[in-house]
């Protein structure tokens, strides 16, 4: 199986985890200019269990949330980066403007040990629910970094 699937696949993804006793760890994100609080979460989130899975938010859905000249990158091109990297197990990629029951339909069906996130993430609740449905924990990996974002990135790049 590629690193980098659909939601379609996620059942045989599951299998083949569960088969093999993987303790797997979920993430989620936009993941749009990769940068170092990126990469610090990923490797963390990695150490929490043996398969780390990083749920890809659509371009869609970051229009919606971060605005119209955003993602910077592709799905697609978001996806061969994230898949690059040897902490990240498999990327899904999410269909465009998902709602919280298809969040949670996603998380019954990968069955993930952890559901890490950062500090103060804003959806925790949304992810402490979706943990409760199968029996996960949610960990903080992270603190947030505020001075590590990519629409600050952005920002930056804006001035110069």
């Amino acid at each position: 199986m590629d690193k980098i699937i659909t939601t379609e696949q996620i059942n045989e993804l599951n299998q083949t985890l569960h088969q093999q006793n993987k303790r797997i760890v979920l993430v989620g994100g936009c993941f749009d200019i990769l940068h170092i609080g990126h990469i610090t979460f990923l490797e963390k989130a990695k150490t929490q269990g043996d398969s780390l899975i990083v749920l890809l938010e659509s371009d869609e859905t970051i229009t919606r949330t971060k605005g119209p000249k955003r993602p910077v990158n592709t799905l697609h091109d978001r996806a061969k980066i994230l898949s690059a990297l040897s902490y990240v197990d498999y990327v899904i990629t999410l269909p465009p403007l998902m709602t919280d029951k298809s969040y949670e339909t996603l998380v019954i069906a990968l069955k993930p040990a952890i559901i890490a996130t950062t500090s103060g993430d804003k959806n925790r609740a949304h992810k402490e629910r979706q943990a409760r449905l199968v029996q996960a924990k949610v960990v903080d990996v992270t603190p947030q970094i505020s001075d590590k974002s990519t629409t600050k990135l952005i920002k930056l790049l804006d001035e110069i």
